[in-house]
């Protein structure tokens, strides 16, 4: 079993987290360029109403493939012990400076109907927008060719929600993934890596140096620690776009472009 999910990213709540902090002492994290957005197509944000209605950025998000569909994490909607804490419709979705509501009843979560709790391998949702965005997805992710193991694979982490520890209101930055387990739920790997992350950062993309999305941000050990990395106890994770999400978002892009009988 891939462990439980630690350290939710997109957690709202630690409001009091130095702005300056961050996971690692190494702080490679740059501001979100025009030309950045252009390479790492798809790249919005979850925001989402609090109970006094007020919008809140949530996390990232990502359209894929088409530009109706939205992949994110599930922990946006669901704790660790799988119960409700957001509502989709109390949700939109923002990119290139537009927003754009869900289908309330379009939300598929990675875990088994017979689940009990929320893992890092099924930490995903696919989502439809009610009108298609005014703006291009990322490709459909093909399966990654990477081995399970040790290594040290160069990857660029792009954030476009941002951090709660980080100035600016988007980031990037080159990093490094140094292990991926083996398969667990879903038959997806979780990745080890020492991205810099913070609250409001989960669903952040992993790119490779080809710039192809490859993995997505779930959660970090000991966030805002400012530890050096360790590949056992103080690391970021991912879950690698494969397995059961690579074939549902197969499947949802054969639904949307169906033609209506």
């Amino acid at each position: 079993m891939a462990a439980t999910i630690l350290a939710i990213a997109s957690d709202g709540l630690a409001r009091d987290v130095a702005r300056t902090a961050a996971l690692y002492p190494r702080d490679g994290r740059r501001d979100l360029t025009g030309a950045d957005l252009d390479r790492y197509r798809g790249a919005g944000v979850l925001w989402c109403r609090r109970p006094d209605g007020i919008p809140q950025k949530a996390a990232a998000a990502w359209l894929v493939a088409d530009p109706s569909l939205v992949v994110l994490n599930a922990h946006n909607f669901r704790n660790r012990q799988l119960e409700v804490t957001r509502l989709v419709a109390d949700c939109y979705f923002q990119i290139g400076g537009r927003n754009y509501d869900f289908l309330p009843d379009s939300l598929r979560l990675g875990t088994a109907p017979d689940a009990r709790r929320l893992h890092i391998t099924d930490d995903w949702a696919i989502l439809r927008l009610a009108q298609p965005a005014e703006a291009g997805p990322q490709p459909l992710p093909e399966a990654p060719s990477l081995a399970t193991g040790d290594m040290a694979l160069p990857v660029v982490m792009v954030s476009p929600g941002g951090h709660e520890n980080y100035r600016g209101p988007s980031s990037l930055e080159r990093c490094t993934i140094h292990r991926i387990d083996p398969p667990s739920e879903d038959a997806i790997r979780r990745v080890r890596h020492d991205c810099n992350d913070g609250y409001g950062g989960s669903g952040s993309g992993l790119f490779d140096e080809a710039g192809r999305l490859i993995a997505l941000q779930s959660a970090s050990l000991s966030m805002n620690a400012r530890h050096a990395f360790d590949i056992e106890f103080h690391y970021g994770s991912a879950l690698l776009i494969e397995g059961e999400l690579l074939e549902a978002l197969r499947a949802s892009v054969a639904q949307v472009r169906s033609p209506p009988r």
